[in-house]
């Protein structure tokens, strides 16, 4: 595969060398609006560079990946389906349920691979519930919640101002739901099912110094830094979602909170996780004590292995909200086996999982197999966002969530997660 990178970016920077060290991609290219940073990457990089989109579209590229500000990549996604082009973009999919209806029919019709590189869905709290659901361990589905939390203190004003110019405030407020996978992807690919009805409240920042949110100062009329979302599975189980741009904390940013079912609960706890299941009951006496719980501590299995080697440290809760140990090592129930070998000497990404998104890409493209995050799971992760912003600027309505239903039948999925290690639980 030939494969053309859009955005010249500090988030794409992350991904150049993976692309380049997989053996299915042969060659790497660049576009930037901004011929500086453009030409800047292909120095550092050793790659060829394209002076726009429309030209790299022109190109012998088989591919692109969209690293592009997050309300262009329907856009975007859109132009490249129709010219030919394999697809994978960074999060969100799309801005609008028109844009996402409008590349799920694509794909369809093309054959095309698209893939949405949520992070989410390869996290490691979020490969455990998702494996002890299929397992039966939870019993049925009652009730999750996750969040995603980036202040706007922490990282986001020099990154809009990075790519948004002058006008950056325009791009900054937009909707925390309109950036909602690394919350509802989470809940969504965990739980098995999708969001059928959706209320959700905002808290309104359109005071703040900063002059980011609220009627007239950005391109979305959105007065709300943080929004938060419940949301009516159509599994009859229910979720919380938080998307929070405006809060006092740091990391972990992106998270599974609680995971509760009729058999089986997780619950997170900072540096800690949980796994509890019911072992049935006892008597004593002529007194029922009812249902017996058996709690496991899953943490050596689900934390990286950087993480739990420093637990001892005496400032480890503190490296812990700082985000000190995401990005040096993946976490034991992460099949690092799965990935090619010219991988392990290479940055290991948000906990690890960029290897496994270039990986499932670059695999779905060779053997025109869906990968785990293709068009129509994307559609379920981002739908629910868009119409909760909507539900937030009605005051809470509850309002109805279209779905665009599963995959085509004939059309075969890559191995849907890889093997997972469940031999560390402690």
């Amino acid at each position: 595969m030939k494969l053309g990178i859009v955005g010249a970016g500090s988030f794409s920077k992350q991904f150049v060398p993976l692309f380049q060290a997989h053996p299915l991609i042969e060659r790497v290219t660049i576009t930037d609006l901004v011929p500086e940073r453009r030409d800047a990457f292909s120095a550092e990089f050793g790659i060829e560079s394209y002076t726009s989109f429309d030209e790299m579209l022109e190109s012998e590229m088989e591919a692109v990946a969209i690293f592009t500000q997050r309300h262009l990549h329907g856009p975007l996604v859109i132009r490249a389906l129709k010219a030919g082009k394999h697809v994978y973009s960074a999060v969100p999919m799309a801005n609008s349920i028109e844009e996402i209806q409008e590349i799920t029919e694509l794909v369809k019709e093309t054959r095309l691979i698209y893939m949405m590189g949520e992070t989410g869905y390869y996290y490691p709290a979020t490969l455990f519930c998702r494996d002890q659901m299929r397992k039966g361990a939870f019993g049925d589905f009652v009730y999750a919640e996750a969040q995603y939390y980036h202040d706007m203190d922490h990282g986001f004003y020099e990154a809009f101002q990075h790519s948004g110019g002058e006008q950056w405030r325009r791009v900054a407020g937009v909707p925390p739901m309109h950036y909602p996978t690394h919350s509802i992807g989470a809940l969504v690919s965990a739980t098995g099912s999708y969001v059928e009805r959706v209320s959700c409240f905002g808290y309104r920042d359109d005071d703040h110094e900063d002059q980011v949110f609220g009627e007239g100062k950005n391109d979305w009329e959105n007065p709300f830094s943080n929004e938060t979302a419940m949301l009516y599975m159509a599994n009859g189980g229910i979720c919380r979602a938080n998307e929070f741009r405006r809060v006092g904390i740091k990391k972990s940013t992106s998270y599974i909170g609680t995971f509760y079912g009729t058999k089986g609960s997780y619950e997170w706890a900072y540096a800690d996780h949980y796994f509890v299941q019911s072992a049935g009951k006892r008597t004593e006496g002529k007194r029922t004590e009812g249902k017996q719980m058996k709690v496991r501590n899953v943490s050596r299995l689900l934390n990286s292995v950087e993480f739990e080697r420093h637990r001892h440290d005496p400032d480890f809760m503190e490296q812990v909200a700082n985000g000190a140990y995401d990005y040096l090592s993946m976490s034991p129930i992460m099949n690092a086996a799965r990935l090619p070998k010219e991988f392990e000497t290479l940055r290991a990404g948000h906990r690890g999982v960029h290897k496994f998104l270039v990986d499932d890409f670059a695999k779905a493209v060779a053997t025109g197999k869906l990968p785990p995050v293709n068009a129509w799971a994307a559609a379920r992760y981002n739908l629910p966002g868009l119409v909760a912003h909507e539900s937030a600027m009605r005051g809470g309505e509850v309002l109805p969530v279209p779905d665009l239903g599963d995959p085509p039948a004939t059309w075969e999925l890559l191995s849907p997660d890889p093997e997972l290690r469940d031999d560390a639980i402690g």
